[in-house]
């Protein structure tokens, strides 16, 4: 495990696929693939089934809020198609957080003080 150069024993590869799953609207494709071939492990499955569902829910909106934009006279047009853009932002900005917390999960999760690790610390006196 410490071999592979990796502290939690974490494929790059597998890491590097988690982080396709979460591209906004491209990674849509490998993720519906990873569902479909229902390979991998429980994390993967999560993330592809997390990024497909995210990039349909913004793709109807988006569909949806569009089309609403171009029936609407011109200050409902303007509110629907500026609702439209703070909607795609937020998609691009859950992507990115989601793809943090990807990183999070699989960066070094050592205590950074030797005196707090659990073989350091006093039984209690209960």
């Amino acid at each position: 495990m410490a071999d592979s150069g990796d502290r939690l024993g974490e494929n790059p590869l597998r890491k590097l696929r988690l982080y396709l799953y979460l591209v906004p609207v491209l990674g849509a494709g490998p993720a519906l693939w990873q569902l479909y071939r229902r390979s991998g492990d429980r994390r993967e499955q999560r993330v592809a089934r997390q990024g497909v569902t995210l990039m349909f829910s913004w793709l109807v909106l988006y569909l949806s809020l569009g089309w609403g934009g171009e029936h609407l006279a011109d200050v409902g047009n303007f509110r629907l198609l500026f609702l439209n853009t703070l909607l795609t932002s937020g998609y691009f900005l859950s992507c990115f957080f989601l793809m943090l917390q990807v990183w999070r999960k699989t960066g070094n999760t050592e205590p950074l003080n030797p005196d707090v690790m659990p073989e350091n610390i006093p039984p209690s006196s209960h």
